[in-house]
């Protein structure tokens, strides 16, 4: 069997090293108090972002 390396994508680097970052901060801002509406919003519209990246 031939085993070859790949290298790793660049830009999925990126991206996962942002999401990471993301969620770091989102789990910090989670403990603080914050009307659940707005969280709610707010989560929405990340989603709607990662999605519109993702097309």
């Amino acid at each position: 069997m031939n085993a070859t390396v790949q290298r790793p994508d660049p830009d999925r680097s990126r991206r996962r090293l942002q999401l990471l970052a993301e969620l770091a901060g989102a789990k910090a801002f989670r403990g603080r108090e914050y009307p659940r509406w707005a969280r709610d919003h707010r989560l929405r519209d990340r989603i709607a972002d990662r999605r519109r990246l993702a097309n």
